[in-house]
């Protein structure tokens, strides 16, 4: 069995969302339906790679956020180091309702927390597509599936590097979400996996959202 790498530091020099990566049509329209009930424009072009600070970038097992309306969205993250590019599961926690008013801000309001291990992707390159990406909320007590598919349901890594222009060493992308079942909502802890199928093992992380108060 292929061994995890720890990550020593979540520490980047660049850190990219991408967004809207769905090959899916009908999915992709979905997803920008459900934000546009939320009151968030449509991007300007799919995908849509964002740049937010490089320290938003963390290993916490709790994050503090402004309000709350914020909730985590489960995706892929590529990570490029000096020599090769590895892969792990991470959480683009978003502030809903600054995303009424600037997806960017939105984006740059809250921490991206990511699992301590990732695993090197030239040994899941030749079963990317059979990766599969899960979260969880928990609502008062229960913990409610939130999110599922396979990775295959967003566009590749290689295709989204391509287009942002490559990745250098230092670098870090989010490759994108599913829609919600039941809904985008807020939840006091949220729970994200990457499973592979094939060499039988998984990614997970776990992180409570502390909502603080607004007080203007």
């Amino acid at each position: 069995m292929k061994k995890e790498k720890r990550l020593p530091d979540p520490g980047v020099a660049q850190l990219v969302i991408a967004g809207w990566t769905g090959r899916d049509e009908a999915a992709l329209k979905k997803h920008i339906r459900e934000l546009e009930e939320l009151g968030v424009k449509p991007p300007k072009t799919t995908p849509i790679f964002y740049r937010v600070a490089a320290s938003l970038l963390t290993f916490a097992d709790e994050i503090q956020v402004s309000g709350p309306d914020t909730s985590g969205e489960v995706e892929f993250v590529l990570l490029q180091g000096a020599k090769e590019l590895l892969v792990t599961v991470g959480s683009d926690h978003t502030d809903r309702k600054a995303e009424t008013l600037s997806v960017s801000l939105s984006k740059q309001l809250c921490a991206k927390p990511i699992a301590r291990d990732a695993w090197r992707y030239a040994e899941v390159r030749p079963h990317w597509e059979k990766l599969i990406l899960r979260s969880w909320i928990f609502e008062g007590k229960t913990r409610t599936l939130y999110q599922e598919g396979e990775v295959s349901a967003m566009r590749s890594p290689e295709d989204l590097m391509q287009r942002y222009g490559g990745l250098k060493g230092g670098w870090a992308m989010f490759g994108g979400t599913f829609a919600a079942k039941g809904g985008i909502r807020p939840a006091p802890r949220f729970i994200m996996e990457l499973e592979d199928p094939v060499l039988k093992r998984k990614l997970r992380h776990e992180y409570a959202i502390r909502a603080l108060p607004v007080e203007g």
